[in-house]
């Protein structure tokens, strides 16, 4: 026990679950005290090494390491849990960061899509708007490579990948992106990421009305087979 509480040593989900039992802890904060004990071996992007990353940021890896299902919605541009390396450095490459920040984020991004193939990974639905797939992010190569990995990825029976297709009108998705997080018995989140600044919402009504514009969206996507087709046709 004191090994465990100096932190020499972690405890295994079954002693966990043992001193829950003798706790009297039950329900909803023991399934989300089991899943943090799951994952804790894995590599914590939370360390003092990360401790110049922006808070929003670090909140973020913390909420996809402990989520069991993600859903997303990226109208414009490829969600960070799916792009490329080189797709990544086209965007670091005309944003105002440093040489050395722009590594690091490098290298923080690709550590988190860890979480689609961990031995557990996390169930992920991705919705991407058409016009994501035409953007001109580097060269035709870089696009060409990262539409091969989305076909690459979404064969993984953990990831269901859809497109939004474009010109079909308003629909919710029209205001921006958004990403859900769920965990076992525990409430949603949900989060809005702007250039400057993301929104965590922890409020029933927030994370309510975007699970609903999650289900329109997916109302309105193509197929899994039909999104497939369109990403072979977009890669020419």
């Amino acid at each position: 026990m004191s090994a465990w509480e100096k932190g020499h040593r972690l405890p295994s989900v079954e002693d966990v679950s043992a001193i829950l039992a003798l706790l009297g802890i039950r329900g909803e904060q023991r399934d989300r005290i089991r899943t943090l004990a799951r994952h804790a071996r894995e590599p914590n992007w939370l360390a003092s090494s990360n401790s110049d990353l922006p808070f929003a940021l670090t909140t973020r890896l913390d909420l996809e390491r402990t989520a069991t299902t993600i859903t997303t919605w990226s109208p414009l541009i490829i969600p960070g849990l799916l792009q490329t390396p080189d797709y990544i450095r086209s965007i670091m490459d005309k944003s105002a960061v440093s040489i050395e920040q722009a590594d690091k984020r490098l290298r923080v991004r690709l550590a988190r899509q860890r979480i689609l193939t961990r031995s557990d990974p996390v169930r992920f639905t991705a919705l991407l708007g058409e016009r994501s797939l035409h953007e001109n992010f580097g060269d035709t190569g870089v696009m060409s490579d990262q539409i091969d990995h989305l076909l690459a990825m979404s064969a993984r029976p953990n990831i269901s990948l859809r497109i939004v297709p474009a010109g079909i009108g308003y629909h919710p998705g029209l205001i921006g992106p958004f990403d859900i997080y769920e965990f076992p018995g525990s409430p949603p989140i949900a989060s809005i990421e702007h250039i400057y600044s993301t929104a965590f919402l922890h409020e029933e009504s927030q994370t309510t009305g975007h699970k609903r514009d999650a289900k329109v969206l997916r109302g309105l996507a193509l197929s899994e087979e039909a999104s497939q087709a369109l990403l072979r046709e977009a890669a020419g």
